[in-house]
């Protein structure tokens, strides 16, 4: 069964850089990888006038795209995290990496970049697994839970590969 972590803070703390260069770094070690993002808003447009956005404007009910070497599937359902979840784990992923969610009840990483942003701590259901915030700002470290510096990959890979 896939690894699942979520990563929470809010917006510019750093979540989709930091995933995205875990996927890179997990994907080079030949580790499949899948990521959730969190689309609260629903902000979330394909590019304006693509012929994929206008079918969805249209009303589809889903779209699909399909590429040589890749897809992306665009569907009118409401769905629970735990759904999705519980497809991707089906689908054979080795890790399930989130972002946002922050009031879900999954094992989540908090990322913060200034002292404002660490009140993610305090939103949060449950303590953190670990923190990623600079390290100037350890003094918001939470005892017993590992503290990583945003720029360490390695570290921060290493201890998620750990949890796997």
């Amino acid at each position: 069964m896939a690894a699942v972590i979520g990563f929470a803070g809010f917006s510019n703390s750093g979540k989709t850089s930091l995933i995205s260069r875990l996927v890179s770094y997990y994907t080079h070690m030949n580790i499949r990888c899948a990521v959730v993002k969190h689309d609260a808003h629903g902000h979330y447009t394909e590019a304006s006038g693509a012929d994929s956005a206008q079918f969805v404007e249209a009303g589809a009910a889903a779209v699909a795209i399909i590429s040589p070497d890749s897809y992306v599937r665009i569907q009118r359902e409401s769905i629970t995290l735990e759904v999705m979840l519980t497809r991707l784990q089906a689908e054979g992923f080795d890790l399930i990496l989130i972002e946002g969610f922050k009031k879900g009840n999954h094992d989540q990483v908090a990322l913060f970049r200034d002292k404002e942003q660490a009140d993610i701590l305090t939103e949060l259901n449950h303590v953190p697994i670990a923190v990623v915030a600079p390290e100037v700002l350890k003094a918001y470290s939470i005892e017993g839970v590992p503290f990583f510096d945003p720029d360490d990959l390695a570290s921060i890979a290493g201890w998620i590969q750990g949890r796997m």
